[in-house]
């Protein structure tokens, strides 16, 4: 639920009663626009229905009420939605309408249109679509239109669209939003083999429309461009070996406006790419090997991606680091499955920032079935990171030195028969985060402890479930001290012929203390009933309870003085407008 805005009276002056309703009625109108619109096989059409035209609709309603003072929720929420969906010869194009008591500033909803029709290799892209690029090139999604063509060992793909929209706030809007240049771009992508050994080429080229942007906004942003080539192949030269590699090259101009390179080698690549002063040349990549010997699987990898690598085709990407790993599995006696994994990574690849920081990661991971009714896991995981020279020296009372590592271990006990179902479970978890400078007083280490045990029935002839947990936490960190315990109880049930009517409900009881500061209890109960009428109508009812507050001996007030309550009623309907067969001229009102 979202916090109800404030209405100005200043506001409520300006609106005249007739004026509102051409607004809202305006907002509706706009609210119902095509969301998205897909297709299946092209191929496929003349098997399709003609015409089919069916929907929902619905509401939800909650009412919220605290004693508490940091009440998270509006009293009243209260919302309408419609849904409707066209569907001519297996194309779909759905609609949707929403509004809530909530949305009283009329946010028009974003639109968004897709169309992928398929015919036999072939499928295109009309509106908002993403295409399988390599993850150094392209991982974003475009508005705009493509064409793809796979079959067993060939593929080739080709886009044009929008990468992303323009935001063009008025300038002198003090709440306006970071303002942006609409970018677009194009792409393509070809390649040949198998999944063993293949190669395929891409590319994407990518820049912002200067016009796109209020002229207040362009001393601000700099318009940017980009022009990005990867390869990615694979290899297998022996039964069980496979090598793979899949490596970029991206050209970048941070400012389009800047002044043209007319000068040197970079001239040569003027048709493709206009270098500028703000222009640069990056590389990222990685390469792993796999091989598999005596029922052991291997894997060793390493990537290294080049201080402001950018792609204007992907949303983030880490740079300036290169990392090496390993990974190893195998199985034991044909019962105990073994795996483990170490990597490496290091930044300040170029020597220029003050300092060097190295992270390792590794983990172990067994498990076992014992019997038919017992399985056991149990696991490690470890990170540690250290601090070294860069164009500083590193100081000895300062440096970073941290460990991380947690245990884990999950026993599970199942039982099934035709009249009961039950399964226990038991985890227990460790985890130690310590500052492992020589020099540190301990004041950022936390030791935490964990268990946990929960058992559920399930009792066949009357469809019953039981549930209930257990579970303790306790931290320990510099001078502080944390602990909580929560138990928990579920029954749930199906009633009716058709089990068309069910019951659920859970009580919780929690207990969390801070030492020498607070003692919080709470006491919960939730309860929801949900029935479905002609499989057509779905009404469901649930409420929930929850008293809680400070228990400690010491305070003027040691009880439970707040209370939650909520109630939730929710409806809603499907129906079939209009029906036309393939087979038969049967329309169905």
């Amino acid at each position: 639920m979202t916090t109800r805005p404030k209405v100005t009276p200043c506001s409520q002056r300006t609106l005249k009663p007739r004026r509102m309703h051409f607004l809202w009625l305006f907002s509706v109108l706009l609210a119902f626009s095509v969301q998205n619109a897909s297709a299946q096989d092209i191929s496929q059409i003349a098997q399709s229905d003609p015409l089919i035209i069916s929907g929902s609709i619905g509401t939800r309603n909650t009412y919220y009420h605290s004693t508490s003072s940091y009440g998270y929720a509006s009293p009243l929420s209260n919302s309408i939605y419609a849904n409707l969906d066209i569907s001519i010869y297996g194309f779909s194009m759905p609609f949707s309408l929403y509004y809530s008591n909530d949305n009283l500033d009329f946010n028009y909803p974003h639109i968004s249109f897709n169309l992928t029709p398929h015919y036999k290799n072939w499928t295109g892209y009309v509106g908002r679509s993403s295409m399988q690029f390599s993850s150094y090139v392209m991982s974003m999604s475009f508005n705009g239109v493509g064409v793809e063509y796979n079959n067993k060992k060939t593929r080739f793909g080709v886009f044009y669209g929008n990468l992303r929209s323009a935001v063009n706030d008025d300038p002198t809007d003090p709440a306006a939003r970071t303002p942006q240049y609409r970018r677009v771009g194009w792409g393509f992508k070809v390649g040949y083999g198998n999944a063993s050994n293949y190669i395929d080429l891409y590319m994407l080229r990518a820049h912002d429309q200067l016009k796109s942007l209020h002229e207040g906004w362009r001393g601000m942003v700099m318009p940017e461009e980009n022009l990005v080539v990867g390869v990615k192949g694979g290899l297998s030269p022996l039964p069980r070996l496979v090598i793979s590699a899949n490596v970029a090259t991206s050209a970048f101009t941070s400012d389009t406006q800047s002044e043209k390179i007319t000068m040197g080698e970079v001239t040569r690549f003027d048709k493709i790419f206009d270098a500028k002063t703000t222009s640069s040349v990056r590389f990222a990549g990685d390469v792993s090997m796999s091989y598999s010997f005596l029922g052991i699987s291997t894997a060793l990898t390493y990537r290294m991606i080049q201080p402001d690598y950018k792609s204007l085709g992907t949303y983030y990407m880490s740079n300036n680091y290169h990392s090496l790993g390993v990974n190893l599995s195998t199985m034991l006696f044909k019962k105990i499955s073994l795996s483990g994994s170490f990597s490496g990574q290091e930044d300040n690849l170029t020597d220029k920032q003050l300092y060097t920081t190295r992270g390792f990661v590794y983990n172990a991971m067994a498990s076992t079935r014992i019997g038919e009714h017992f399985n056991l896991m149990a696991g490690y995981n470890g990170y540690t990171q250290v601090q070294g020279d860069g164009t500083a020296k590193v100081n000895e009372q300062t440096k970073i030195h941290r460990l991380l590592q947690s245990f884990t271990f999950t026993p599970t006990y199942m039982v099934d028969n035709e009249t009961f179902s039950h399964t226990v479970n038991l985890s227990a978890n460790y985890t130690d985060n310590k500052d492992k400078n020589k020099y540190a007083t301990g004041q950022s280490d936390v030791k935490t402890t964990g268990l946990g045990l929960s058992y559920g029935i399930t009792i066949k002839p009357w469809e019953l479930d039981l549930n209930t947990s257990l579970s303790h936490q306790l931290s320990k960190g510099y001078q502080s001290e944390y602990k909580s315990d929560i138990a928990a109880l579920t029954a749930s049930r199906a009633f009716l012929k058709d089990k068309n009517l069910s019951v659920s409900a859970t009580g919780t009881l929690c207990y969390n203390e801070v030492k020498y500061q607070s003692k919080n209890l709470s006491m919960g109960f939730d309860a929801s009933v949900g029935y479905t009428l002609k499989k057509a109508h779905t009404f469901s009812l649930s409420g929930g309870l929850n008293k809680y507050g400070d228990v400690n001996m010491t305070k003027q007030r040691s009880n439970l003085d707040d209370l939650d309550i909520n109630v939730s009623f929710n409806y809603a309907y499907t129906f079939s407008l209009l029906e036309i067969k393939r087979k038969a001229d049967k329309k169905e009102m």
